[in-house]
């Protein structure tokens, strides 16, 4: 019988979540050769390929996909026993609410790495539009948010910018089209505000083919080569072509997220969590896509992607 080394499985999460060794190396103190050389020998213990090439990054196999499960609660497992015996470990709730167009990149990464700091605080996540958060945050149920920040409206803090991009379908030729087909967000997004105001610019003829504050939705009418949208860098996704001036569309305003605090006292946890986000938010990477604005298949490989015959 052979054991799995808990250290290997918090490496083998790591580079899970970024896909990358190096990324990953820098994630849990440790150097690219010895996380490539960890890797090796959690493949010889569970005698399966964990990970395959994918262009310039690395995919997860399907054995891999399948040890993700039991690697998250054996760590989990560890990290709470260990807590509970730390009279110094943080206990208690706290109600965190994200955008639904950050939350598919950020929110695994945060809650990942937050839980696995502090195993016995029980976090409470809502997903919504930046208005119903705001509303969230006024009448008490929320303690933090991470919304897309507005000075104009209401002073969140900026904790990132990156830019806002028009996206299209990179199997399609949606952009062409006149009227212009849109999926954009409900009236309250000032993504939907900038757009309309660009294409006003562009004197672009237009019409709102698609209204959700669900960025999967939005995302969806994209990839499907049903409209064109605009997203922020961290929301590309394999299958999105970016647009640019060489398209015939101006640039758009920066993308600026912020968080907003709940109106309870600041207590620890709560602290611990938003000091957690700030530097979640900050290690991110922005996507890798082309001169031609077509995002790489590497960017972003799906949890099952297996281009098969080549190892990492």
């Amino acid at each position: 019988m052979q054991n799995l080394d808990i250290d290997h499985l918090r490496t083998f999460l790591a580079v899970v979540e970024t896909r990358s060794f190096t990324r990953a190396g820098e994630q849990v103190h440790k150097t690219q050769s010895a996380v490539s050389m960890q890797m090796k020998r959690l493949e010889e213990i569970v005698g399966k390929q964990l990970f395959t090439r994918a262009g310039r990054g690395i995919a997860i196999s399907l054995d891999g996909d399948r040890l993700v499960k039991y690697a998250r609660e054996i760590v989990e497992k560890s990290n709470e026993a260990l807590a509970a015996f730390d009279e110094t470990a943080l206990r208690g709730s706290v109600y965190l609410g994200t955008a639904d167009d950050y939350a598919e990149r950020f929110l695994p990464a945060i809650l990942a790495g937050f839980t696995a700091s502090n195993p016995l605080v029980e976090v409470s996540v809502v997903c919504e539009n930046t208005w119903g958060l705001r509303q969230r945050i006024k009448s008490g149920e929320l303690d933090v948010a991470i919304v897309t920040h507005n000075e104009a409206r209401e002073h969140s803090e900026l904790i990132r910018r990156e830019p806002l991009l028009w996206v299209t379908s990179d199997r399609h030729r949606t952009h062409n089209q006149t009227p212009l087909p849109l999926a954009l967000g409900s009236p309250h997004c000032i993504w939907r505000e900038a757009a309309m105001v660009a294409l006003e610019k562009m004197n672009r003829p237009y019409r709102m083919l698609y209204t959700s504050f669900s960025a999967t939705v939005v995302g969806s009418a994209v990839l499907a080569g049903l409209a064109v949208s605009v997203q922020p860098e961290s929301a590309l996704r394999p299958g999105m072509r970016v647009l640019t001036e060489r398209d015939g569309f101006v640039s758009l305003p920066q993308c600026e997220i912020g968080l907003l605090r709940g109106q309870r006292e600041k207590n620890e946890v709560t602290e611990a969590l938003v000091d957690h986000i700030k530097r979640s938010l900050n290690a991110i990477r922005s996507p890798d896509y082309s001169l031609e604005g077509t995002l790489a298949a590497a960017a972003y490989p799906p949890a099952h992607a297996t281009p098969a015959s080549q190892p990492y």
